[in-house]
């Protein structure tokens, strides 16, 4: 019987491999221990893998799911704690409406208060009695006490758009607006903060030339900060009475948002002066000053958890590796120790509730998990309550079960080291029951590129998982929640460069490490995902043997010259261009555009020798539709293997529920074909008649899904 887990023995082997080499002198022992050091952690890394994936090796065999079990979505939108904890409001879809409901912590039966919204999201006023619902059109107040007075308060949008900016945090019942003036106009440009109250009456709190994107407010109401756009970054301001002053800047890519004004000085998430972001405090003196930052030092700062009646800070979270909630006080700790206890592993979110008889809620997720869980926590008595368990899925109007957890696969955080020596961060999903070395192994690429992949579900990980597919999802350099140095490190090599090799160098490590079968690997993505994906099967065709690409840029650098000239922004009241040029991106720098163009899969078309399905939308706004189709009559010209699925009405998000289930059908056919994974469920009437209409190039393996007329042919044009 072992005596060891197989992690600690290949940490004892690595220690004494050390402890050896340290012997040789003092110049020696120093270089020796730095490289120990080095090799220790590499080998923890590696033995930590190995150990977490043999544990999914003696779980049960999952059955295989229709697509619908996880395309499904939650009929329950969202729910929200009062600030007392003693109601939760929540958003509940029904077949044709969604409606606003409203459940007692203490115990009875939920309570409908209003039929139908267009709103996503609900936020409680400062007391508790009132519920604001902000909409494409207007801000609705709702009232949740049973008094009267429910009504629109405020318009939304228009030329000079109007936005729900926050509630107010002081006031017992008002809300905060940002009139914004419009992007083209001959009048002079103003942004106006307003606050609004339950009558519609509204009160400028001030009016600037240059934009307002976030703001803070004293214990007596008053409005004490402003952060204002400057540059190429951000002022924040500390307003007395009618005179500005200076209290700290944030330049360049740094990042501040504020969180709350608690008289004595102002709470802030923010990377100035740190390399994550961190919670941290801006003092009278304008010092900034850590209170907490991620112990593991690899996360940026996800939430902070205010005391709803003192705003100080309870419970910071960090959710980019492993999730991990931490306590800011004696009193905070001890509950957040007890709800980590009671459900261990898990992406949990906290909402805290002030006052006698107060609950917490605890929104539970997890990468094995479908959709969130939520409990009712008492914190006086310790107790946890499930609620809202049964407000189930749905895919379209069809009420769809949720899968169970003990068959889908884990979401496992692990690192490893790039071929230049960077740590790098990703997530591996192994089939439950199956040998992960004799498994097909796919790379599920995020979008962004300035993004990432959280330890939470992914229907498209899960479905994959299902089918028999160990899953790799990397963190990239480049991808975002592991700190600015993290996000900066592609330092604009986003063609068949460094970027595009991390992803390389994670496969090679998964298979280094007996995860995945070597002969048998793919890749797929959205977006840069998709771009990625397309990088793959053209410059590592060796590794990569097919590629699955939705709405994907066959020209990053084309595509993000037009893209630059949208109203999007990474950073709010940044330009695109600027955020780009200052990730060493610079739309407008033809060197930058001549490299990425040069190391295009468009321009390196004809170096393609494995198939390729392609997905697009008609009307897409960041990727124009003219450029994938150019793409794919370019393949298509060389007599390529290409399949391309338009969905006419879609857009960058392909939301049609038929769209959807056709290109998880797609993906696990044209895998299943050449990777070897379970073959898809045939589709039903519906869904062949749309695979028909839409699908405008079939390759070899997909030929047979094409109108009998045009199937030949098409494989004709293909071969």
């Amino acid at each position: 019987m072992n005596k060891f887990p197989i992690a600690a023995k290949a940490r004892m082997l690595s220690a004494a491999r050390c402890v050896i080499g340290a012997r040789k002198g003092w110049r020696a022992a120093m270089v020796a221990t730095l490289l120990c050091a080095f090799a220790t952690a590499q080998a923890d890394d590696a033995s930590d893998l190995r150990a977490a994936v043999a544990v999914e090796r003696t779980r049960a065999p999952a059955p295989q799911f229709g697509r619908a079990r996880f395309l499904a979505r939650a009929a329950l939108l969202g729910a929200w704690l009062s600030p007392d904890g003693r109601n939760v409001a929540y958003l509940l879809q029904g077949e044709r409406n969604r409606g606003v409901w409203l459940l007692p912590t203490a115990g009875g039966a939920p309570k409908r208060l209003l039929a139908h919204t267009e709103a996503n999201a609900l936020n409680w006023s400062h007391d508790g009695r009132w519920l604001f619902l902000p909409s494409s059109g207007q801000l609705y107040a709702l009232a949740a006490a049973g008094q009267a007075g429910s009504g629109a308060i405020a318009k939304l949008g228009g030329r000079w758009e109007r936005s729900f900016e926050a509630v107010d945090p002081v006031r017992p019942a008002a809300a905060i607006i940002l009139e914004s003036p419009p992007s083209v106009s001959r009048l002079p440009r103003r942004w106006r903060l307003y606050r609004i109250d339950l009558h519609g009456r509204q009160t400028l709190l001030h009016e600037s030339a240059k934009e307002i994107v976030d703001s803070a407010y004293a214990p007596d109401g008053q409005l004490s900060h402003l952060t204002l756009v400057e540059g190429e970054g951000y002022t924040i301001y500390r307003k007395d009475g009618a005179r500005m002053r200076v209290a700290m800047r944030c330049e360049r890519l740094q990042r501040c948002s504020i969180l709350a004004d608690d008289g004595d000085g102002l709470w802030l998430s923010s990377d100035a002066g740190h390399g994550y972001l961190r919670l941290a405090r801006l003092g009278e003196d304008g010092g900034l000053r850590t209170a907490h930052a991620d112990p593991r030092a690899e996360a940026d700062l996800d939430q902070v958890v205010l005391d709803p009646a003192t705003r100080q800070p309870l419970i910071a979270s960090y959710r980019s590796t492993v999730a991990a909630n931490y306590g800011l006080t004696p009193q905070a700790q001890r509950h957040v120790a007890a709800i980590e206890r009671r459900y261990p592993g898990r992406s949990l979110r906290i909402e805290v509730g002030g006052g006698a008889g107060a609950r917490w809620l605890v929104h539970e997720r997890a990468g094995s998990q479908k959709g969130e869980r939520l409990h009712l926590y008492d914190p006086a008595g310790g107790d946890f309550r499930e609620i809202l368990a049964d407000a189930g899925f749905r895919h379209g109007r069809v009420p769809v079960e949720r899968i169970p957890e003990s068959a889908l696969a884990r979401k496992i955080a692990f690192a490893y080291r790039a071929s230049d020596g960077m740590r790098l961060h990703g997530f591996v999903s192994v089939p439950p029951g199956v040998d992960a070395a004799r498994a097909p192994l796919v790379a599920n690429v995020h979008g962004g590129p300035f993004n990432l992949t959280r330890p939470e579900f992914s229907a498209q990980t899960q479905l994959l998982a299902n089918r028999g597919y160990v899953v790799f999802e990397p963190n990239f350099r480049g991808s975002t929640g592991h700190g600015r140095d993290y996000m900066t490190a592609g330092r604009g090599d986003f063609g068949n460069g460094r970027v595009q090799q991390d992803i390389v160098d994670g496969v090679r490590h998964l298979l280094a490490q007996g995860v995945g079968d070597g002969e048998r690997v793919g890749i797929v993505g959205a977006s840069f995902g998709g771009y990625s994906a397309l990088q793959g099967v053209t410059f590592q065709p060796e590794l990569f043997k097919v590629a699955v690409a939705a709405v994907p840029p066959a020209d990053f650098g084309w595509v993000l010259r037009s893209y630059a000239r949208s109203q999007d922004q990474l950073a709010r009241g940044i330009p695109l261009s600027v955020t780009m040029r200052l990730l060493a991106l610079d739309p407008a720098d033809a060197a930058i555009a001549e490299r990425l163009r040069a190391q295009s899969p468009v321009t390196n078309a004809q170096r393609l020798r494995r198939p390729v399905l392609l997905l697009a939308g008609g009307d897409d706004e960041r990727v124009p539709i003219r450029s994938v189709l150019h793409y794919a009559a370019t393949l298509r010209a060389l007599d390529k293997d290409v399949s391309l699925f338009v969905d006419a009405e879609g857009g960058h998000q392909l939301v049609d529920p038929r769209t959807r289930e056709a290109y998880l059908y797609l993906l696990e056919r044209l895998l299943h074909r050449r990777l070897g994974g379970a073959a898809p469920h045939a589709p039903d009437a519906e869904l062949r008649a749309h695979l028909r209409k839409n699908l405008r190039l079939a390759g070899r393996d997909l030929a047979e899904l094409r109108a009998p007329s045009s199937a030949s042919t098409a494989a004709t044009r293909v071969r």
